[in-house]
């Protein structure tokens, strides 16, 4: 018989709903992040509270409803309220690597006003831009599970790892986004970009971070193709 569905009301927190239907419905954190293609450290986050699932940002607010047998906004009920959005800029690293990246006559114009008032908040509003777009062109790779392989192969890394890898950036906000964050997510993918100081307008000229020659893309796709029927055949 299916488990009856439950219903899920304020104070109960995410942690504690998940923890319990897992119960319910006899099932592991192992075989919840193998439903959403996620390591296992990933559930026990969100059961901890150190991590919130989100829906419309990825596809694991989705996997994670339809493997715990629950109404579209069960889990959505037990989120805590949006944070108020961050204010605070990007570390030093992070500044740099994107300033390589801006045309040279803006970025010493950039470097010129740091420190003048209001020039902390006006960068962190371009940083803001600049991850939205690299953003949007990681959340179509995540979409996308042959290309999520390839990169996964390419890193020498499993597929699980290289989804989170993903979603973490997906998450990244101007104060929280990483060095490892911007050169493997946002510099493929941003080859060079320009702002008008005067009336904010952003320019981005974008790269193509999937040119491979025909033989390496070749090997590969082999190479993923036989780690998922590897993958299969484990899970059979």
């Amino acid at each position: 018989m299916r488990p009856s569905r439950p219903s899920a009301t304020p104070p109960v927190k995410i942690g504690e709903f998940v923890r319990r239907r897992l119960r319910e419905i006899k099932s592991t954190p192992h075989d919840l992040a193998e439903a959403i293609e996620l390591p296992v450290s990933y559930v026990d986050d969100v059961i901890a509270g150190s991590r919130v699932v989100t829906p419309g940002r990825s596809d694991v607010y989705s996997r994670m409803t339809s493997f715990l047998r629950l109404g579209r906004n069960d889990l959505l009920n037990c989120l805590p309220p949006e944070p108020k959005p961050e204010t605070q800029g990007p570390g030093t690293q992070v500044r740099r690597l994107l300033l390589a990246l801006c045309e040279p006559r803006t970025a010493e114009q950039l470097e010129r006003r740091q420190g003048q008032r209001g020039a902390a908040a006006e960068f962190t509003e371009i940083v803001r831009r600049l991850l939205d777009v690299a953003q949007g062109a990681a959340r179509r790779m995540l979409d996308d599970h042959i290309q999520l392989r390839l990169a996964a192969t390419e890193r020498h890394t499993t597929y699980p790892l290289m989804r989170l890898s993903v979603l973490d950036f997906l998450d990244a906000t101007p104060a929280s986004v990483t060095p490892d964050g911007i050169t493997e997510f946002l510099t493929p993918r941003i080859a060079r970009w320009d702002v008008e100081l005067s009336t904010g307008v952003l320019r981005v000229v974008m790269g193509n971070s999937e040119r491979r020659s025909p033989t390496r893309g070749r090997v590969l796709a082999q190479r993923a193709r036989a780690a998922a029927l590897e993958a299969e055949g484990q899970a059979e």
